[in-house]
């Protein structure tokens, strides 16, 4: 019985502030809606930015979205990004990589900032390691640092400047990412574009599920069960750096 109350306790911060849902004011007429869970004395505030069309009702199964309790378990606050309201249909590739969605984006760390203390971190995945690198690179030290993993180096990646990114950066791909839009390669090539940040590191991993199209979360790609290593690898850098 002890053991049982305890581990209630320990939860109940957690869970008392999960999923509430902010409509942020971002740009004139526009809001910015995210899904947040603010926990106390957290180490980190992950800001997620997950892939596909961006659009949070149909986005439960990205790979950001499935790790968000492990997230949680590691002592970070966990603020999910959906489209703004002027992007409902879902965000373009242009979209991601362009100054409007920028300032979207720094409004939700302002507002990140008067909730929590901790360092704000940038997390973003396939198509949404794009947000995630433009947010970066408009943000400058007003964030800790950034994560991109399965990133579009094929596509809106070249967009960005990640030049401009002066925060620490972990690059995490899988060498067997089936997804022609992520090829493993581009990693490489994409962190000799970090010339700005103060530390960068490729972490490769290798194997995981395929139970549908090569691009999309349950695959390699979304790292389909092989979820704790990407995890731990990411914990790691943040509490690093």
């Amino acid at each position: 019985m002890p053991f049982c109350l305890i581990a209630f306790f320990v939860l109940l911060p957690v869970l008392a502030a999960a999923g509430e849902r902010f409509d942020l004011p971002s740009r004139p007429g526009v809001t910015q809606p995210i899904d947040a869970t603010f926990i106390a004395g957290a180490r980190a505030s992950a800001i997620l930015f997950p892939g596909g069309n961006g659009i949070y009702a149909t986005g439960q199964k990205n790979f950001l979205r499935r790790i968000v309790p492990d997230l949680l378990k590691s002592g970070f606050s966990v603020v999910t990004i959906d489209v703004p309201s002027d992007q409902a249909a879902g965000m373009s590739w242009a979209f991601r990589a362009g100054p409007e969605h920028a300032r979207d984006i720094l409004s939700v760390i302002d507002f990140v900032k008067t909730r929590s203390p901790a360092p704000v971190w940038l997390i973003g995945t396939s198509r949404g390691s794009v947000s995630a690198a433009n947010g970066a690179a408009a943000a400058g030290r007003r964030v800790g640092g950034v994560i991109l993993t399965s990133s579009v180096w094929a596509r809106g990646m070249a967009a960005v400047p990640m030049e401009k990114i002066v925060v620490p950066v972990l690059i995490v791909h899988n060498r067997d990412d089936g997804c022609p839009e992520s090829p493993f390669a581009g990693a490489d090539s994409g962190i000799k574009r970090l010339t700005g940040a103060p530390a960068s590191q490729l972490v490769a991993v290798s194997g995981g599920l395929s139970r549908g199209d090569a691009c999309q979360a349950m695959s390699p790609h979304g790292f389909l069960g092989i979820e704790k290593p990407v995890v731990d690898a990411m914990v790691q850098w943040i509490s690093v750096h």
